[in-house]
């Protein structure tokens, strides 16, 4: 039991330092450059008064709901994600669930808004709809993905970041990290 677990942490500490980042025009970034250009979408954007809304399914919308609350409660950011219950199951339900990311968008995104989307596969049909949306709407966007290096979302943002691994907790695990990596630099910035 004792190799497996250090085998699961060796292998994530791999894929955290094969993390790739790209612009939507397809530029590579290194990681720090990606967060410091990430940081400074969001910094800049809510110094003007737009605000920063998370969306992702299963997994990807705990830390979708855990960064919109950290940005606003410790990085003084007005944030959202849009994983309630109820919004879910009536969009779910009066539209179907492929627009639960849109809709919401549609209605409360302006345009400069900073739209993170979290896909573990990157091929989330609801995810890539709010992003359409958002971009119809003159968003900013920064996408998390991981799976199959070429999937959709990996290039639908003005910042990409991709996690090399098809297994659910690695990618989970770092696209958490790299919300937590953003939000703590923004503090450090803020506070000087």
């Amino acid at each position: 039991m004792r190799e497996l677990a250090e085998n699961y942490y060796k292998t994530l500490f791999d894929f955290a330092n094969s993390i790739k980042v790209t612009t939507q025009n397809g530029e590579k970034l290194t990681f720090p450059n990606g967060i410091e250009e990430a940081v400074n979408i969001m910094m800049s954007q809510v110094a003007s008064g737009q605000k920063i809304i998370f969306i992702g399914n299963g997994g990807s919308a705990a830390i979708s709901s855990h960064m919109a609350i950290d940005f606003w409660k410790n990085g003084r950011m007005r944030a959202v994600s849009f994983n309630d219950g109820p919004l879910l199951t009536c969009i779910g339900n009066d539209y179907g669930y492929r627009h639960v990311f849109e809709k919401p968008i549609e209605m409360f995104a302006e345009q400069g808004d900073v739209l993170v989307a979290i896909s573990s596969s990157g091929k989330s049909e609801n995810v890539l709809l709010g992003v359409r949306a958002a971009e119809l709407k003159g968003c900013r966007i920064i996408t998390l993905s991981g799976f199959d290096e070429n999937n959709p979302l990996s290039v639908s943002g003005e910042i990409n970041f991709y996690v090399p691994s098809s297994s659910y907790g690695p990618v989970e695990v770092l696209h958490h990290s790299i919300c937590h990596c953003m939000i703590d630099t923004i503090m450090r910035v803020k506070n000087g």
